[in-house]
């Protein structure tokens, strides 16, 4: 029994983990400005190592443009 709880737990994690990593600009997009902020980025720790990098005009925000080149 205790094994197959850890792997309905392992299941549910993984799915939900793949779930979030597959966030779109409009889900990141939170407040629905058209920019993702650095504190909307955060929601994504690969995005958010990224930020710096995509941030091409340096204006702390990703534009769907910059955005695009993620992933």
């Amino acid at each position: 029994m205790k094994s197959i709880n850890k792997t309905l737990a392992l299941i549910a994690l993984a799915s939900s983990s793949a779930a979030f990593a597959a966030s779109d600009f409009d889900t990141l997009d939170v407040d629905g400005d058209g920019v993702i902020s650095q504190s909307e980025a955060a929601a994504d720790a690969k995005l958010m190592s990224m930020f710096s990098e995509l941030d091409t005009d340096q204006n702390g925000e990703l534009s769907k443009e910059e955005f695009s080149k993620y992933k």
